[in-house]
């Protein structure tokens, strides 16, 4: 997994209205890219619904979350649409997992995406991350929160 002090590896994903979001359009924020395994599971139901629930808290403290999973914008609009998220949904769909695997935490036995959290600061580089050890194991919103303390810089 890629670690805190390495500059993000560049990008160019298809959000879930089609739309291109590259990397070099989110500089000069501080974005976590959510990396998850699929649309309409169940443990990616609760994961990205939590999340959804603290956006304001995440806009408050200068944070944007984009989930990245190997689905198409297709299903990420329709996901979307169901759990009324308005967080942004990049389709790391073709070539498969591209970015997931420039990240270090795409899951070759599964075809999918680890679930893991990158966070990326203003200036392009890899501030902080975590990479779930079980599929199943949503990480809490908390080690975000943790992780914007000046202590854990």
């Amino acid at each position: 997994m890629i670690e805190a002090g390495t500059p993000a590896p560049d990008f160019k994903l298809r959000d879930q209205d089609g739309a291109d979001v590259s990397l070099e359009d989110l500089r000069g924020q501080t974005v976590v890219l959510v990396f998850y395994p699929l649309d309409f599971s169940p443990v990616c139901t609760d994961q990205l619904s939590i999340y959804q629930e603290l956006v304001q808290d995440f806009d408050q403290r200068g944070v944007k979350l984009y989930g990245v999973s190997v689905d198409s914008p297709f299903a990420h609009k329709a996901f979307q649409e169901r759990l009324n998220l308005t967080i942004p949904l990049l389709a790391d769909f073709e070539p498969k997992g591209a970015v997931a695997k420039s990240y270090g935490v795409y899951n070759d036995d599964y075809g999918t995406s680890q679930r893991a959290l990158v966070m990326i600061g203003p200036d392009g580089v890899v501030k902080w991350s975590y990479c779930s050890p079980s599929a199943l194991e949503i990480p809490g919103a908390n080690l975000i929160f943790d992780a914007l303390e000046p202590s854990a810089a």
